[in-house]
């Protein structure tokens, strides 16, 4: 033990005794620090620090309160009541008043305060009466909660017990009514973390499954039976004693794995953010030797999502019993038969008898198909949640085969509501996972590529939730033309069973789509589908990136790329569902990377592609019919604004035949006029459209063609903090260039202010001007998560399908100045640009890069590739990564 013989009264506030007190801190939490073992309970480690903070703070409260020390009551509250306290917890206190009487004692308090803020404490401080604490308790649940825990550290223990007395149930928030109130803020609290704990970087105290829920779990059993331990639930009937320990080992690991984190980082971190993951992974003991596939990380992340999967299941079943015994009373006990093998408590389906499911093992899965069917249903009463645990077992190989769980499993795919849910609930209780063995293997999942930010069986369900949002009228207005090509789906079941396979073989060597459409294959032919859904649902997993790639890495301007993606998808009914499992995937990958211009890039594609298959694919757009349709669409459009024809004509006679295939006609007006209406002296010509059909502002610029144009575009906006999503380069056959950039502020978010349209156009004409890019600060931030799980990269060349252009595909970790550099290199090599579609998901870069050498001709030569590659390379290593 520390010596904790007090100091001098009389140097009690002195520096010297400042020093001491900041001494004893320090020794204690080194002394903590030395003793913690992450393979160790840590609930020693809690009671000896809050042990000792009451000895601090006795020790100070004689000191400066004197004669005035059992006047008073100075009392513990929350965590630090509860004898929790973990490294850098806060130490919430309550100083407790006989009366509002206070300036006898006035200065006294104000100097015990500063001396604890002084010595570094810091606490949570309120001063009250017994009325003014239960005012507040009375106006605010959460304050009712912190005094639940309160303790006596030292003082008036009269006072003390009359607010706990003024505190209790009979007098204050009955057990019910604190029940309700804790689970609306349960609700409140879960809504904010996506209503998921399994996302990338967890809370391990506030998240869904963390401790909050289990502090939770201990308030509401501790309000309406006054118990100390949650060991009580096994004495009331609530847990099993098998449960309870689980219980206990979920909460003893989330209790080590907080103490880690706040040592770790030297605060009151509760995130498990990328930064500490690999340290954390290496304390608990999964460190591996190849770092390079983040194994370590993942298993890690792993064990802890399983420990909260289980504790998300325990706290359904306790909240539903609580629920049953404090709000509802003893009459909903009475079972309401249903039918043979279930009846309805509460409104929860309870098996008739515990042998239910072994003699019909396939009620495994009617009974979540009878919730699915019956609304009136809150879910499956807690006992009845303990049977599926436990006799999932029964759900072998055999049951697998067997046609009527076939037939059940198939049904729930094919009900009109509540699918999502079901396949939640069946996730949770361990039943999706036995009966699609495949499945196992992507629960609690990390996907470390940094736009993921769900585990992969999160992400599968939320997906297939996005796809019941197009069935749905009230959600009509999110995305009303996902709901109107989802009114032409046949049968909405192969939507769902694609995106249950899309991704089930993420963490298997070789391609997941490849694995996956096999796996897809068998379940189809053992489910009896027909043919033609068995072919559609493999072909859908198989080809669920097609789209998306296709839209975000090509010209889709280009009708070659658009016949050769027709030819891929095949019919106007593939294309309906690969459209819709597309958006749905990738709004279920990370909220943030859904944007206008996706949604406007794939509707394009998607309308493009129905016209050419709708045409028939022996008929494809001649690129001829395509430049003249453009020419005369935009001359109509251009004469009705009044440009006449002689300036139209003055204006196109350089442009090739490229830039009419390329630019739609809305694309080629607005250039023209702009073109039309500017001299010599009016170049570089810098425009700005806010809004585009893509969703997008486009940025457009006009000057004699001089090698840094690009590099210096792309450096500037990329200063000015903006998301560049295309990038189109034109060389006219007098040497002007006419170079289009379409750009999203960092947010995603379009650009909505008039000065922000201006300084963007004066910044980026004022360096082409004088060809520099001034160092000044950078606002592109990069991802902090990209330090820690850099992408290694890749350069790759391919061949135009029409000859046409070489093209050079990058993939590397996404930073300030990336493109700009890429123009540098391309400067050193003679190289020529013709348009790049830049790709930015999280923090991974995929660029595609369509070049020719400076006669403009493709780059066959593997020698000038490697040279090419070189010089990428070099240049991205000295600006860094």
């Amino acid at each position: 033990m520390i010596d904790l013989s007090p100091p001098n009264p009389a140097t009690l506030a002195g520096k010297d005794s400042l020093l001491q007190y900041k001494q004893l801190l320090k020794q204690k939490d080194d002394d903590l620090r030395q003793k913690f073992d992450p393979h160790s309970s840590v609930s020693g480690l809690l009671e000896e620090k809050s042990d000792f903070i009451d000895e601090i703070l006795s020790r100070c409260w004689q000191h400066y309160l004197g004669d005035h020390a059992q006047s008073l009551s100075l009392i513990a509250v929350g965590g630090y009541g509860r004898r929790e306290l973990f490294p850098y917890s806060d130490i919430d206190i309550v100083i407790l008043l006989d009366s509002n009487d206070t300036p006898p004692y006035q200065e006294s308090l104000t100097n015990f305060s500063i001396f604890l803020w002084d010595i570094g404490l810091k606490p949570g401080q309120s001063v009250r009466t017994i009325e003014e604490c239960i005012k507040a308790a009375q106006d605010d649940q959460t304050i009712m909660t912190s005094l639940m825990e309160m303790r006596l550290i030292t003082g008036n223990t009269a006072l003390y017990e009359t607010l706990k007395q003024a505190t209790t149930p009979d007098k204050i928030w009955p057990s019910d009514q604190f029940f309700i109130a804790k689970m609306e803020e349960q609700r409140q609290r879960y809504a904010k973390f996506h209503c998921t704990a399994y996302n990338l970087e967890p809370n391990i105290k506030e998240g869904p499954g963390g401790l909050r829920d289990m502090q939770i779990i201990a308030w509401v059993f501790k309000r309406h039976y006054n118990s100390s331990t949650l060991k009580e639930l096994i004495k009331y009937g609530f847990l099993p004693e098998s449960e309870y320990l689980q219980l206990v080992s979920a909460l003893d690991v989330l209790w080590r794995i907080r103490y880690a984190l706040h040592l770790l980082t030297n605060r009151a971190e509760d995130r498990l953010i990328f930064d500490y993951q690999r340290d954390l992974a290496e304390q608990f003991g999964f460190s591996t030797e190849d770092q390079a596939y983040n194994q370590d990380v993942e298993q890690f992340m792993q064990f802890y999502f399983k420990t909260v999967l289980g504790l998300e299941r325990l706290n359904e079943m306790l909240l539903q019993l609580f629920n049953e015994r404090f709000v509802c009373g003893e009459g909903v006990y009475r079972p309401l038969p249903f039918n043979a093998k279930f009846s309805v408590i509460n409104g929860y389906l309870e098996a008739t008898e515990d042998s239910i499911f072994e003699q019909e093992p396939t009620a495994l899965l009617e009974i979540f198909l009878i919730l699915q069917q019956n609304s009136s249903l809150k879910g499956i009463r807690a006992t009845t949640i303990r049977l599926i645990r436990k006799n999932l077992y029964l759900i072998d190989d055999g049951f697998r085969q067997n046609k009527t769980a076939n037939r059940l499993f198939m049904e729930i795919f094919r009900q009109p509501r509540g699918i999502t849910h079901q396949l939640r609930r069946m996730n949770r209780y361990g039943v999706l996972a036995a009966y699609i063995p495949g499945f196992a293997n992507i629960v609690a999942r990390m996907q470390y590529d940094l736009f993921h930010i769900y585990t992969v069986d999160e992400h599968t369900i939320f997906v297939i939730g996005n796809l019941r949002r197009f069935a749905l009228e009230k959600h009509i207005n999110e995305l009303p033309f996902c709901n109107d090509i989802f009114l032409l789906i046949a049968k909405p079941e192969i939507l769902y069973i694609a995106a249950l396979f899309h991704d089930i073989a993420k963490g298997r060597n070789g391609d997941h789509s490849t694995i996956g459409e096999e796996i897809a294959k068998r379940f189809c032919v053992q489910h009896d589908l027909s043919p033609h859904d068995t072919k559609l649902i493999t072909w859908l997993v198989r080809n669920h990136l097609i789209m998306s790639m296709t839209a975000q890495r090509k010209d889709i301007g280009d009708p070659d790329v658009i016949h050769e993606f027709a030819q891929q998808v095949g019919s106007i009914e593939y294309l309906n569902y690969l459209y819709l499992l597309t958006v749905a995937d990738i709004r279920a990958t990370n909220p943030e990377l859904w944007n206008s211009w996706k949604d406007a890039l794939l509707q394009e594609l998607y309308s493009i592609t129905h016209s050419a298959l709708h045409r028939g694919l022996e008929n494809p757009v001649a690129l001829e019919d395509r430049i003249l349709e453009n020419k005369k669409e935009a001359e109509d459009e251009l004469i009705k604004l009044g440009i006449s024809e002689l300036a139209i004509h003055k204006s196109w006679q350089h442009a090739s035949d490229d830039y009419f295939l390329r630019y739609s006609a809305d694309e080629i007006a607005w250039h023209t006029i702009a073109i039309a209406s500017s001299s010599e002296d009016d170049l570089p010509l810098v425009l700005l459209r806010p809004q585009t059909q893509r969703g997008s502002a486009e940025v457009f610029i006009y000057t004699k063609n001089e090698e840094a144009v690009f590099s210096i575009s792309t450096a500037t906006l990329d200063q000015l903090g903006l998301t560049i999503l295309d990038a189109r380069i034109m060389t006219t056959l007098d040497n002007y260039v006419l170079n289009s950039f379409q750009v999203l502020e960092q947010s995603g978010e379009p650009i909505n202010e008039l000065f922000r349209e201006v300084h963007i156009c004066t910044t980026l004409r004022h360096n082409l001007l004088h060809r520099e890019v001034k160092a000044h600060k950078n606002i592109h931030r990069q991802s902090r998560q990209a330090k820690h799980f850099p992408i290694p990269t890749s350069i790759q060349f391919h061949t135009d399908p029409l000859n046409r252009h070489t093209i050079i595909e990058l993939i590397t970790t996404d930073h300030a100045g990336l493109l700009s550099k890429i123009g540098q290199a391309f400067m050193q090599q003679n190289i020529h640009l013709h348009s790049a579609k830049i790709t930015t998901i999280g923090s991974r870069a995929e660029d595609m890069f369509y070049i020719t050498d400076s006669r403009l001709q493709p780059i066959h030569d593997t020698a000038k590739q490697e040279r090419i590659r070189d010089e990428i390379l070099k240049i991205l290593e000295v600006g860094g990564n």
